[in-house]
Formats: structure tokens, C-alpha cells, sequence
């Protein structure tokens, strides 16, 4: 019983001090807060008060800004107000000053009129006498020569008119042997601004093709068996097949372009295929028979499109698109006649005549040249067949008839396709057989202008009508280059013989160079 009651006054006063040390707590926690919470107003009170006066300083700060800020807006305005008082001051005295030079200016004018119409009277005085004097003069001498004013006249102008005669009759003779001996100076030049404007690509092609292989085994199958597959391609192409040990490589020869340019297409065709036997040949012979026929196509109508022209027969398309497998000299045909017939437009253009037909003449001239290989007779006189069948302008097919001189040539449109075809295929490069000879002309123009002292670099350009000569400054000075021109230009006319006239320009530079450290 005794240790129950010990164990319930152990609760009991665990339970009391428990109750005991949390009110305890509590009441300090309470304290403590209430502390805690008088020091955070005192220092928001103390921080609101230091707000307040910081703000009351920075108050005062602005308003003495602000006043300092009127105070010298204030004496800027006064100083631009006093500044524009002086210049206006300034002004004033300046135009004072004026109209008082104005008015002196005036009386003096005033004093000069006066001046001017004492002298005038006086000059109409002398005018006066004057003409009293010549009337008496005239009196005089009609007097001693027994003429009349109106007889010594006509004396006078007759005898002027003769004068005036002798001296039209010379001029008129002088005018006659200048025209005569400027107008092959001045045909020249219209030829040469012609070509000068006129730039041309020439291709030049042989009788021969040569079509690459993937690998040597290739011509094997080519060849086929007991050379059935070659047989059938010469055979159906008319090409001559070359297989020799140059290795992947055939040759195709023929003089005949359009055959060769079959046989090649078909050749890469069979190649790419792989299947190679007669039934196959032949049937990529009719493609690239097709594909050539197309390209014939489509390069007439390019020609015809280029040349500006319309109205043209189809047929005639069709030729002009075959001589785009036409070469002359290794000068590819149908460049050439698309040459001609740009040269013939801006020629026309320079005489002032018909460029359409010039144009279209100079395109047809060497159309024979389509149909000489199957027709008899010469190119001139097939193009001439041609152009009639196809009913072309009687001026278009006497130049076809006149430009290599079968004919006399009648009208200007003839000879200005003579001088196209003659400026075309005279190009410097245009024909294999020239090519050699422009190169020779352009060396020796350089090597010519080499040889004067003083000279470091020449180069000859526009197809040998200009040559640019460097001198060294140290040796040719600037008065000197004019005679070193006229000596260069002297010796190439001496030396050279070219059509035109060649352009000597000499360039001397001089150089400053400084090193900056």
C-alpha cells in the first residue's frame, strides 16, 4: 500500500513539476517576445525617423539644385540674349553702311549718265559728218570712174562671183582627191570597229573521234565473234573502226562528221548497255541516228534564234543545223556563218542599209556547204539552188552567188558579205593556216617595241590593234614619252605591215615607297 502511494506522489509531483516548468516557460517565451518586439519598434522608429531626415536633406539638396540650375539657365539667356543684341547691332551698322555706299554709287551714276549721253550726243554728231563725207566721196568717185553706185555694185559682185567660182572649183577638187583617198581609210575602219565588236569561238575538229573504253576486254566484245559486232558497225554507220594497243581506246574515222558523230554515240551507248550483237547495234544506231537528227534540230533553230531572224524555212533550218558538223580549215561552218552574219548585221548597221537581210545573207552564204558532199557542183552553186528553191530575196541569193567572186557583185548587201567572210575567216585563229602567222605578227610587234632603251615590258592585246609599253621612270622621263611614241609608231609603220591601225599606248609609273618603324 505503501509503494502505491509512493508511486502516486511520484506522479502527481512529476505532474506538478511538469505543469510547473512549462508555465514557467511559457511566461519567459511571453517575455522574451515582448522584448524582442519594443526593440524591433524602436528600430523602425529609428530607421523611419533617419528616412525621414535623410529625405528632408535630399529635399533641401534638389532645391538648391534646382535653384542653381535656374540661376545659369537665367545667365545663359541673358548672354545669348546680349550676344544676339550685338550681332543685330552689328547688322544694323552694316546695312547703314550700305545704303550709304548705295547712295553715293547712285549720285555717281547719276554724274556717268550725264557723261554717257554728252558722249552719245557727240558720236552721232561725227556719225553725222561722217556720212556727209561718204556721200561726197561716193559723188567723187562715181565722178571719175563713170559708174554708178548700183553699175560699181554689180562690178563688184561679179567680179567676186569669179573669184568665189575659181575658189569653189579648187576646194571641190581638193574635197574630191581627200574623199578619194579617205574613203579605203574609212571602209577599213568600219570593217575593223565591225570585227572589234564581233568575238567568236572557233572549234576546230579533224576527220577523227576517239571513243574511251572502261577496260581493254571492251574491245574484245566490240569486235565480237569471227568480228561480227565490228562488221555490223562499219557496215550501218560507213565509220571506220581503229582498234589498235593503245589501250582503252578506239578511233573512229570517217570524213564524213555526221556519220562520225553517229558511230561515237552509238559506240558509248553499246558500251554503257554492255550488250553488244547486231540486233542491238542496230538499234542504238537508229537512236543516235534519231539524237543527231534532234541535235541538227535544235542547233538551226540556235543559229537562227542567234542571228536575230525569223521566217525561215524548216528545211532550211535543218541545213544550217548540218553544218554544225561542217568544218573548213578546221574553222567549224556554222560558227562561221553565224560570224558573218553578226559582221554583215553591224556593217549594214555602219552603211546605214538593211541589217535583216544582211544578216540573213551572211547565215545562208555558205549554206551550199550542207549538200556539197551529195549534190555535183560547188558549194556557191548548190547555196545558190537551195536559196532559190526555197524562195529567198533575189538580193539574199546574189550574195550567196557573189561572196567568193563567181560573180560580179551588184548591190552592197554582196559586197558586204564578201568583206564579212573574207574578216572572218582572216580572224586571227580562225583558220589553222593563220593561226601560225598572227602568232609570229604579235611576237614581232613586242620584240619591235623591246628594242628602244628604256623599255621594261610590252604586251600586244586586242588581237594586235594595241600594244601597251612600260618604260622604266629612272630612263624615260615624262616629256621623252611623247617621242618614244612617235619613234615606235614610226617603226611600225616601217617595219609591220597589218590592216588597220595598231594603238601604241606607253604607261610610265612611278613609285614612292616609306618604311614606317
Amino acid at each position: 500500500m505503501e509503494v502505491w502511494f509512493t508511486v502516486l506522489m511520484g506522479v502527481l509531483f512529476g505532474f506538478l513539476a511538469g505543469y510547473g516548468g512549462f508555465f514557467i516557460g511559457n511566461r519567459f517565451r511571453k517575455r522574451i517576445n515582448e522584448i524582442e518586439q519594443n526593440s524591433v519598434q524602436e528600430k523602425a522608429q529609428t530607421i523611419l525617423e533617419s528616412a525621414v531626415k535623410e529625405a528632408e536633406i535630399k529635399k533641401k539638396d534638389i532645391i538648391l539644385q534646382g535653384k542653381d540650375e535656374v540661376i545659369r539657365f537665367k545667365t545663359d539667356i541673358d548672354r545669348e540674349i546680349s550676344d544676339t543684341r550685338r550681332e543685330v547691332a552689328r547688322q544694323e551698322r552694316k546695312l547703314q553702311e550700305r545704303e550709304e555706299n548705295f547712295d553715293k554709287k547712285l549720285s555717281q551714276l547719276d554724274v556717268k549718265y550725264e557723261v554717257v549721253i554728252n558722249k552719245t550726243r557727240a558720236v552721232q554728231e561725227k556719225l553725222n559728218e561722217a556720212e556727209l563725207l561718204r556721200k561726197q566721196q561716193s559723188d567723187v568717185l562715181e565722178e571719175i570712174s563713170g559708174f554708178s553706185r548700183e553699175q560699181a555694185k554689180k562690178f563688184l559682185l561679179d567680179k567676186l562671183n569669179e573669184e568665189l567660182d575659181h575658189e569653189k572649183a579648187l576646194k571641190i577638187r581638193e574635197f574630191e582627191r581627200q574623199l578619194k583617198s579617205e574613203s579605203d581609210k574609212k571602209a577599213r575602219e568600219i570593217l575593223s570597229a565591225a570585227v572589234q565588236r564581233m568575238s567568236a569561238e572557233h572549234v576546230s575538229e579533224s576527220t577523227i573521234s576517239v571513243v574511251p573504253l572502261p577496260n581493254d576486254d571492251m574491245k574484245g566484245r566490240i569486235i565480237g565473234r569471227e568480228g561480227r559486232n565490228i562488221r555490223a558497225i562499219e557496215m550501218l554507220t560507213g565509220v571506220d573502226l581503229i582498234i589498235d594497243d593503245t589501250p582503252e581506246v578506239i578511233t573512229l574515222s570517217t570524213f564524213d562528221p555526221v556519220r562520225r558523230e553517229i558511230a561515237r554515240i552509238a559506240l558509248e551507248k553499246l558500251i554503257l548497255d554492255g550488250r553488244i550483237h547486231p540486233a542491238k547495234i542496230e538499234e542504238m544506231i537508229e537512236k543516235a541516228k534519231q539524237e543527231v537528227k534532234e541535235t541538227i534540230k535544235s542547233e538551226g533553230e540556235r543559229a537562227v534564234l542567234e542571228a536575230k531572224l525569223t521566217s525561215i524555212n524548216p528545211e532550211l533550218i535543218d541545213l544550217l543545223g548540218r553544218l554544225r558538223y561542217r568544218t573548213s580549215y578546221g574553222q567549224n561552218v556554222l560558227d562561221h556563218s553565224l560570224e558573218v552574219s553578226h559582221l554583215c548585221g553591224m556593217l549594214a548597221s555602219e552603211m546605214g542599209l538593211d541589217s535583216v537581210i544582211a544578216r540573213r545573207a551572211g547565215l545562208l552564204h555558205d549554206i551550199g556547204k550542207a549538200l556539197s558532199h551529195t549534190v555535183e557542183g560547188s558549194h556557191v552553186e548548190v547555196g545558190v539552188d537551195v536559196a532559190r528553191k526555197y524562195r529567198e530575196n533575189p538580193e539574199i541569193i546574189h550574195a550567196i552567188e557573189a561572196h567568193h567572186c563567181d560573180v560580179d557583185p551588184k548591190t552592197s548587201i554582196a559586197c558586204i558579205v564578201q568583206a564579212a567572210d573574207a574578216a572572218s575567216a582572216a580572224r586571227p585563229g580562225a583558220r589553222k593556216e593563220n593561226l601560225e602567222s598572227y602568232i609570229k605578227r604579235l611576237k614581232k610587234l613586242e620584240e619591235l617595241a623591246l628594242s628602244f632603251e628604256g623599255v621594261e615590258y610590252c604586251f600586244a592585246i586586242q588581237a594586235g590593234r594595241e600594244i601597251r609599253i612600260i618604260v622604266n621612270p629612272k630612263l624615260v622621263k615624262e616629256d621623252a614619252m611623247i617621242i618614244l611614241a612617235r619613234d615606235v609608231c614610226k617603226k611600225v609603220e616601217s617595219d609591220l605591215s597589218f590592216p588597220g591601225q595598231i594603238k601604241i599606248n606607253i604607261i610610265r609609273e612611278n613609285r614612292v615607297m616609306e618604311y614606317a618603324k
